[in-house]
């Protein structure tokens, strides 16, 4: 049997749940011993332990320049040791073309069912990668199983089943027959779905696999090689990856050198030799916007990037606002606002928010919220493994210099313990208070553990500044809260205009940081936040070539 028989079923419905945008996961994303064996997670703790301080060897990649590795645990404030096979830039870029070359030819169908085993694979891995996520990136247990884990296959899914759908958009060959009266014109007519080369993926330090793995499918299942860079301080989880990848590859007698691991380190980087190299021809990057934009402007490259943003948060009326006051806290204090759709900037009108109740004041808003914020945080149970860890330390500076911005100092970060981790890098949410004319100082992102509450003369003025952010910095994600119609459909048609989706009226178990593979669009491409959305067509669309042939029907 081959991969595409064993996975068409899987493929299709996939592809389905595209167009229909209801909800649907291939992969469960609660580690639950039933659906994933009694001892999975035993086992993944084990299995990831046994690799630190060693060399990882499941690659199964050969190294021109020895092995190399600095990765260190935020929750140990250690580093992990383990290594990985340093290959020079010239040394990939050949082995990529070569692989390429014999990848094209391969039938898209068999791509796509090569890929989906490939993730049908890792999802054994499920646990082993959680634990290897939460050692490199900081995140708790729960998000690290979810978003590096279930999520981030279906990320992948969605990206194999939109590249599924746009080769098997029109047919390979067809009789073109054209009447001339007396007689007719017959064509042949073929077209080939060709791909564009060697492709890039620049990883992240947060989340290495489910920002990675859109762009790393999209590329593979549209015929591109691909290496994989991924942040220095956030190799294993991808690795991890690119290791099924390459197994399932060279079980199917395709060169695995298709997908390879292009590891450096912070003091020697490979990444602007490997992006500006001449037969790179697809990048795909997340992270910073001035690196970012230095990618976009590269001539003879087909670039995709997500980067950074200032989220808002517009408070008109709500129906309850203790519910609106511990969603918008969990949403803060969530991988302590390391996530690229976490919000910063909440703007409330000075003369409150309406409710059934009346107005609630800016400053009774602020107790309600800075009261939600410490009860989750100072909840052993909950507080640890909501914030998980700050995973860089310069995050932890930042926090620092945030607190010192022109305004009022409502809550000051500071570290709670980890009972599991005595050495844990831990920041609870800091919270400030400004004026809408303060817009020098809350037009920028700050990256981590920091909320903004901005007084503005009313909703309009609310809506307005949300929208010039958005426009003029990007953003990945809006909340807005109001019981009015007409409010809400202004809310919406404005940010539409700064291409910014919103999530109104979120007060139970779904945050404004969540997006969700098959019907959430993660970024539009829209505005300065990223110049791509994983997954539209698109996404696939530009990293191949459709090409026609023709020729007289033989008589």
């Amino acid at each position: 049997m081959s991969f595409f028989e064993k996975h068409e079923t899987l493929i299709k419905k996939a592809v389905n749940a595209l167009h229909e945008r209801t909800f649907y996961a291939q992969y469960p994303e609660h580690p639950s011993p039933k659906i994933y064996g009694e001892t999975a997670d035993v086992d993944g703790r084990k299995a990831f332990q046994s690799l630190v301080g060693k060399p990882y060897e499941a690659l199964n990649q050969t190294p021109t320049d020895g092995w190399i590795g600095v990765e260190e645990s935020p929750y140990m404030q250690d580093p992990l040791n383990i290594t990985y096979p340093n290959i020079n830039v010239e040394t990939l870029i050949n082995r990529s073309e070569k692989a390429f070359h014999e990848w094209r030819k391969v039938h898209y169908k068999e791509r796509a069912a090569i890929l989906v085993e490939s993730l049908e694979r890792v999802k054994q891995k499920f646990f082993e990668i959680a634990y290897a996520t939460m050692h490199t990136t900081g995140q708790g247990y729960m998000m690290a199983f979810q978003a590096s884990g279930p999520h981030a296959a279906d990320r992948a899914l969605e990206a194999i089943a939109a590249g599924f759908e746009e080769m098997s958009r029109y047919p390979e060959s067809t009789v073109w027959d054209k009447p001339m009266g007396k007689f007719n014109i017959q064509l042949d007519k073929s077209w080939r779905p060709v791909p564009k080369g060697v492709a890039l993926v620049i990883g992240c330090s947060t989340f290495p696999t489910w920002n990675s793995v859109p762009g790393l499918y999209a590329s593979l299942v549209t015929g591109n090689s691909a290496i994989m860079k991924p942040h220095p301080g956030a190799v294993l989880p991808i690795a991890m990856v690119v290791a099924e990848i390459r197994n399932v590859l060279a079980e199917s007698g395709i060169d695995p050198e298709v997908c390879q691991l292009a590891v450096d380190t912070f003091d020697k980087t490979n990444t602007k030799e490997l992006a500006t190299h001449k037969k790179v021809k697809v990048i795909d990057f997340t992270g910073n916007s001035e690196f970012g934009t230095y990618l976009e402007g590269l001539p003879g490259k087909t670039v995709f990037t997500e980067k950074t943003g200032v989220n808002s948060v517009v408070l008109d009326s709500v129906a309850n606002v203790d519910k609106v006051a511990a969603n918008l806290a969990f949403s803060v204090a969530l991988y302590s606002g390391q996530m690229c759709t976490a919000p910063q900037n909440f703007y409330i009108p000075e003369s409150g928010i309406s409710t059934p109740d009346g107005q609630v004041s800016v400053e009774e808003f602020e107790e309600k919220f800075i009261e939600q914020i410490n009860g989750l945080v100072d909840n052993p149970k909950a507080g640890p493994f909501v914030l998980g860890t700050i995973q860089n330390k310069n995050t932890v500076n930042r926090i620092a210099e945030a607190e010192k911005l022109p305004g009022k100092l409502l809550l000051k970060s500071r570290s709670i313990e980890n009972p599991m981790f005595n050495n844990a890098r831990v920041a609870t949410p800091a919270v400030l208070e400004m004026e809408s004319k303060d817009k020098e100082q809350f037009s920028k992102e700050l990256f981590g553990p920091v909320a903004l509450i901005i007084k503005t003369k009313d909703t309009k003025e609310s809506v307005a500044l949300a929208q010039e952010m958005a426009e003029a910095y990007g953003a990945l994600s809006c909340g807005a809260y109001t019981t009015n119609a007409d409010t809400k459909e202004f809310i919406a048609d404005q940010m539409s205009l700064a291409a910014t989706p919103v999530s109104f009226n979120l007060t139970g178990g779904i945050y404004l940081n969540q997006h969700a593979g098959f019907s959430d669009f993660h970024v539009t491409g829209g505005n300065p936040a990223g110049n791509a959305s994983f997954t539209n067509p698109d996404y696939v669309n530009r990293r191949f070539t459709w090409v026609g042939f023709r020729e007289p029907v033989s008589k």
